[in-house]
């Protein structure tokens, strides 16, 4: 009988349609709260999986088409790469912080005057000379002054440890999460081909193929360069003795990712260089600063490749979007997941112009 006949078969139809959609969504619902804590390490594992195929399928090819190892082998040495440069700087701050407590208690612990260069330093240069002075000569009267001030530095330092512990077990479990991938990425880029196709049609291919291209662009032009500006500036800053080399590195990270230039932390730092050194190794200092805060104009078109050109606001609402909602590692996943979704929204409307502009 059809239902346009029979009212309460109808009726009887819609509900059951009703309560399908509504357990349908329930579901949905459910098991996005289920994910959503894993949800920023499973997208920066497939970020990082999408960057690293290529040369995985050429190191697989290298050793006979064993994917799997070569999967395997590299998520061992980055994890590796996370791990030991983490508990080396532990332990050499529970090193550092023991150091001090011994030299307390045996009243040795002494700081030299400050240089007379550091009272003509613009806004903080007198009262910092001041407290510096008092330090060198009266070190527990100068602490004195501040001890509440030093009990809240000591525990956002303690807050900010623990926040770098986080950090890094999310980028550990984004690159087992990638590993994953990369040992069964044919059959993941096929099932996903599918899944876009379901909802463009005949066009997954390419977008899938154009998300892949975007993926490696930003991560190799912008992040990629990023690492390698904050690399070599922690070199130079260790060479001239910069104390805290590893604050200031994570800062210039930071910024060469928001797409400011890195001279915005290091300039300040080379300031200090030139109070604290002799004059050639702070003029050197201060040629390799300016060096590497302008490498990326000729890194970025290497590595970026062609056919990726992301505005700088994209990626510093996406950079700073990310970090305000995960974090650090969102830093990177907020850059990557704006930018993608500005490449594919932009061929999507130059494609929409094309036809149009075929009909005049």
């Amino acid at each position: 009988m059809d239902t346009k006949d029979n009212p309460r078969i109808f009726e009887k139809n819609a509900i059951e349609v009703v309560v399908k959609v509504c357990i349908l969504l329930a579901m949905v619902v459910w098991t996005f709260f289920i994910i959503k804590p894993f949800l920023v390490p499973v997208l920066w594992g497939i970020i990082i999986a999408v960057t690293m195929e290529p040369f995985i399928g050429k190191f697989a090819g290298a050793s006979s088409g064993r994917r799997k190892f070569a999967s395997i082998v590299f998520a061992l040495v980055v994890i590796a790469a996370l791990i030991i440069p983490a508990a080396m700087l532990i332990l050499s701050s529970i090193d550092v912080v023991h150091a001090l407590v011994r030299a307390s208690e045996a009243k040795t612990l002494t700081l030299p005057p400050p240089p007379s260069a550091v009272e003509q330093w613009p806004l903080i240069g007198p009262s910092l000379f001041k407290f510096w002075s008092l330090a060198s000569s009266n070190l527990a009267a100068a602490l004195a002054k501040f001890t509440p001030q030093l009990k809240s530095g000591f525990a956002a330092l303690l807050s900010s440890v623990g926040g770098g512990v986080k950090v890094i077990f999310m980028f550990i479990i984004s690159t087992v999460i990638a590993a994953a991938l990369l040992i069964t990425a044919e059959k993941g880029s096929a099932t996903m081909t599918k899944i876009v196709a379901r909802f463009v049609g005949e066009q997954g291919k390419d977008l899938i193929a154009l998300g892949s291209s975007t993926i490696r662009g930003v991560m190799q032009g912008v992040v990629g360069v990023a690492v390698i500006q904050s690399v070599l500036a922690a070199i130079g800053m260790v060479v001239v003795g910069v104390p805290g080399a590893g604050v200031w590195a994570v800062m210039v990270l930071i910024c060469a990712v928001i797409q400011l230039p890195p001279v915005l932390v290091l300039g300040p730092v080379a300031a200090w260089v030139f109070s604290a050194s002799e004059t050639l190794p702070a003029v050197l200092f201060l040629i390799w600063a300016l060096l590497v805060s302008g490498c990326d104009s000729v890194l970025k078109p290497i590595l970026m490749g062609r056919g990726v050109d992301i505005p700088m606001l994209v990626l510093l609402i996406g950079a700073l979007g990310g970090m305000m909602l995960s974090g650090i590692i969102g830093l990177f996943v907020g850059a990557v997941v704006v930018a993608i979704s500005y490449t594919l929204i932009k061929a999507w409307v130059d494609e929409q112009e094309e036809p149009e502009e075929g009909t005049h």
